[in-house]
């Protein structure tokens, strides 16, 4: 399950908006990039392991990672921006057409 380039803009474009309007902190910048990119990492690694992986056992993987990398947010993350980060994970979701659960 590859991304198009215009998606992947789209995508980058859509989370600059976003980190913008969390209002970070530099210290912030900087524990989420790594929150996120630890994440996707690994998700990288199950792909590359699994090179048939099909968009069903993507989304699997996708909210099995979820719970943890919200964990690592409420740790440096305030009340608002968490509240705000859900509610932007909840318009993906279901932009991406994936359920909730």
């Amino acid at each position: 399950m590859q991304l198009s380039s215009d998606a992947r803009d789209a995508i980058r474009s859509e989370l600059s908006s976003f980190a913008k309007d969390l209002n970070l902190s530099d210290d912030q910048k900087d524990r989420l990039h790594t929150a996120v990119e630890g994440a996707r990492e690994k998700f990288e690694e199950y792909r590359s392991s699994h090179p048939g992986v099909t968009r069903e056992e993507v989304v699997s993987k996708l909210k099995d990672a979820r719970g943890p990398l919200r964990q690592r947010l409420e740790g440096f993350l305030t009340a608002d921006q968490l509240s705000k980060w859900d509610a932007e994970v909840a318009k993906a979701k279901s932009f991406l057409g994936v359920s909730s659960s």
